[in-house]
């Protein structure tokens, strides 16, 4: 995919082409079998590209979990010249990796961790420069809408006028019930 980035930003780029046009409704003008043959192209551009239609070119850095498995990725990434971050454990090469973390790359809670450990990198990473070009990290994401302090008691306390009446209610039913078995002894 790295060595061949031209003809996969061509795709890229017909991927989002057919995606504005079923956005518009420009797709309804065709004929049901040119609609049929394009959702079908568009579904499999998006399940071959979709992970990969929102960068913006070659990455600056490549981050492997399991060297045995992605050798091709490692070789493009050297061919290309772009530094290779990998997982290495006892039965991986690391040649041509170069920044090498030596752990599991085969257990799932391993390879969460490594993943959580990146993403949290790369999260601070970009914060700090969107702070350093003056930008407002806080701005590019809307605030979830919260309830008020008031609006969490209200509710609170109607939860517990609803429990208190049906303890209430269930109490009253129970003593109605005794009094009538307490008259029928």
């Amino acid at each position: 995919m790295l060595t061949n980035w031209s003809t996969v930003s061509q795709s890229i780029r017909r991927l989002r082409d057919l995606e504005s046009r079923f956005e518009t409704g420009e797709i309804n003008q065709l004929t049901k079998k040119e609609i049929l043959q394009l959702t079908r192209e568009q579904e499999k551009l998006e399940r071959t590209l979709g992970g990969i239609k929102e960068m913006g070119g070659i990455p600056d850095m490549l981050f492997i979990l399991d060297t045995n498995k992605e050798a091709i990725a490692v070789q493009e990434a050297n061919r290309l010249g772009i530094p290779v971050v990998a997982v290495v454990d006892s039965n991986a090469n690391p040649d041509g990796v170069d920044y090498i973390v030596p752990g599991n790359d085969d257990a799932m809670r391993a390879i969460t961790f490594y993943c959580e450990l990146v993403q949290a990198a790369v999260l601070d990473g970009l914060q700090t420069e969107l702070m350093k070009s003056g930008g407002d990290a806080g701005a590019a994401i809307e605030a979830p809408v919260e309830p008020s302090l008031a609006e969490m008691a209200a509710e609170e306390t109607s939860a517990e006028v609803s429990a208190v009446d049906a303890v209430s209610d269930d109490a009253a039913d129970n003593a109605v019930q005794g009094a009538a078995e307490g008259a029928q002894a």
